[in-house]
């Protein structure tokens, strides 16, 4: 059996696992992945952190889901790999961040790296860029039917594709009824995050998240992201604001140049080894999860 060494973090409740390619050789394919992101299975979490490898001297972070798709960004996802390079030695100061849906500069605010500052960078609402089917528009505000309800929804990109759905009456069972349907509507071709927002005042949201690959989750940094901007190009909020979701809360501050900040904490859970099975043993374990 071969080993992996791993490393848990989690930020507000959404956990991931940081696998160091410079310390494991192991190639991450779909099967694996979804076996260690397994809760009764693997080790257990909401995806699966993988670097850091050096591109063009700049670190890089491959983010995985738990049914082993890959992900363009996370918010969440890259605070905690920022605090597991910390922790490693690989960094102590501001840095910038190599991910697919972008470069990002990560900053440390105190001197644990238990709360990390990230630039965000700027949104797109144009539907062709999240991607959203249908004519080229922004996607703000337009109506859809989805399983019988009828809502309105913002989409908008950070990096990763974002459906942000305001209501006036939020929870956790609204989000787990619909949120798969959303996911994978036709109108969106890679799938999509999805946000149910209610706007409490100028400087307060609060969010419950499905997230693309990985179900329901407690917490977001991309999600909350995506949610403030979209909170804000509808009039509901202003230059800062608190993204309250069930995990805890981020913060989201716009910048003078169109970008956002997120701030939020991190938190180390613990480091391992885990003993993966043989190929066979993968495929029968998947076959029985698949079954469930």
């Amino acid at each position: 059996m071969e080993k992996i060494k791993f490393s848990k973090y989690h930020g507000l409740g959404n956990d991931y696992i940081v696998i160091d390619p410079n310390v494991n050789e192991i190639p991450l394919d779909q099967e694996t992945i979804r076996l260690i992101c397994h809760r009764n299975f693997g080790i257990g979490s909401d995806g699966i952190l993988y670097g850091p490898e050096d591109i063009d001297g700049i670190p890089s972070l491959r983010i995985f889901n738990t049914d082993g798709s890959e992900a363009e960004k996370s918010g969440n996802g890259i605070r905690i790999f920022s605090k597991y390079l910390f922790d490693s030695g690989y960094q102590n100061d501001t840095f910038k961040l190599k991910t697919l849906g972008g470069i990002v500069e990560v900053s440390y605010l105190d001197s644990k790296a238990e709360l990390i500052k990230v630039d965000m960078g700027t949104p797109t609402f144009i539907s062709n860029e999240i991607p959203v089917n249908g004519p080229v528009r922004e996607v703000v505000n337009e109506p859809i039917n989805v399983n019988g309800r009828d809502f309105n929804i913002t989409c908008v990109s950070v990096g990763n594709p974002h459906c942000v759905i305001p209501v006036p009456d939020l929870s956790s069972d609204l989000a787990k009824q619909y949120g798969a349907a959303f996911e994978n509507h036709p109108m969106f071709p890679n799938r999509i995050n999805v946000q149910f927002l209610k706007a409490i005042d100028n400087n307060n949201i609060q969010i419950e998240i499905w997230e693309r690959g990985s179900s329901y989750t407690l917490a977001s940094g991309s999600s909350s992201t995506a949610a403030a901007w979209a909170a804000r190009k509808l009039g509901l909020v202003g230059e800062h604001v608190n993204v309250i979701m069930p995990g805890g809360t981020i913060k989201i501050d716009f910048d003078d140049n169109g970008h956002a900040h997120m701030t939020g904490s991190v938190t180390y859970v613990y480091r391992g080894e885990y003993h993966m099975p043989d190929p066979l043993t993968i495929k029968r374990t998947l076959m029985l999860v698949d079954n469930m």
